[in-house]
């Protein structure tokens, strides 16, 4: 069963055949919306959405701890988890897919471990590749098969939130080798590699960063909204194309 989080934009499959909606209790806490169970294209899904399921949670205060290890249950063979990000790059444009191959983690006061408490021993994970070869391979194939365009390397820069950046600090980001920048992909990727699940993610562009574009003088949000409205289609059809891969 693969597992699918989504982020905005992507609040639930419309294609899905759902056979379950399940609350799930984890110990830390609870996730951000029930689990839905059932079937994409005849194969087995799971789905969360991690804003919640009228995406009222932002990036700062989602229990990423609980998100993961209700997936976990559910005992997936990887995660692909779509998240909307703002260009850095000028060749990655408003609507672009990208799938990242780096983070560098710029978030704070996150849990971001499991590994923590009186009675946890210290435990380091390797997180030199943060991201599934494998996984981020079939998201790739998936797009070509389509002939739908996607980035396939990029540096994703994960921010606190909620507020966007500034100009200055973007460029601080370009200067660390960041191309594209977000708000929920740490603690995400570490929490998944310590409970050894495959992850990868699928990058919709939703706007150029702040200082760059026609983001020069301000981000308008409402343009945000319609570039996901169509990019999000894109993304259903490859991970449907995923699950059909080997038919």
């Amino acid at each position: 069963m693969l597992a699918i989080i989504g982020g905005s934009g992507l609040t639930r499959f419309v294609r899905m055949e759902v056979a379950e909606r399940r609350q799930v209790a984890t110990p830390y806490g609870d996730p951000s919306a029930a689990l839905t169970f059932g079937h994409l294209c005849g194969r087995p899904l799971v789905f969360l959405a991690r804003h919640g399921d009228e995406h009222t949670i932002p990036p700062h205060q989602v229990n990423y701890r609980a998100n993961l290890w209700a997936l976990r249950m559910c005992a997936p063979v990887g995660i692909v988890a779509v998240a909307a990000v703002g260009s850095i790059r000028s060749d990655l444009r408003p609507g672009d897919l990208v799938i990242p191959h780096q983070i560098i983690d710029y978030t704070w006061a996150r849990h971001s471990t499991f590994h923590e408490g009186p009675h946890s021993a210290v435990t380091h994970v390797d997180f030199t590749e943060p991201y599934d070869f494998v996984l981020r391979r079939q998201i790739g194939a998936a797009a070509a098969a389509l002939e739908i365009r996607v980035s396939d390397e990029a540096v994703y820069a994960a921010t606190q939130g909620p507020r966007l950046e500034t100009a200055a600090e973007i460029n601080r980001l370009e200067r660390d080798g960041a191309d594209v920048v977000g708000m929920t992909g740490m603690p995400e990727a570490v929490l998944a590699r310590e409970l050894a699940i495959p992850y990868a993610a699928i990058n919709v562009v939703a706007n150029y960063a702040a200082g760059r574009g026609d983001s020069r003088e301000a981000i308008c949000m409402d343009a945000i909204h319609t570039v996901l409205e169509g990019a999000m289609q894109q993304v259903h059809a490859i991970i449907e194309k995923m699950l059909t891969s080997d038919d």
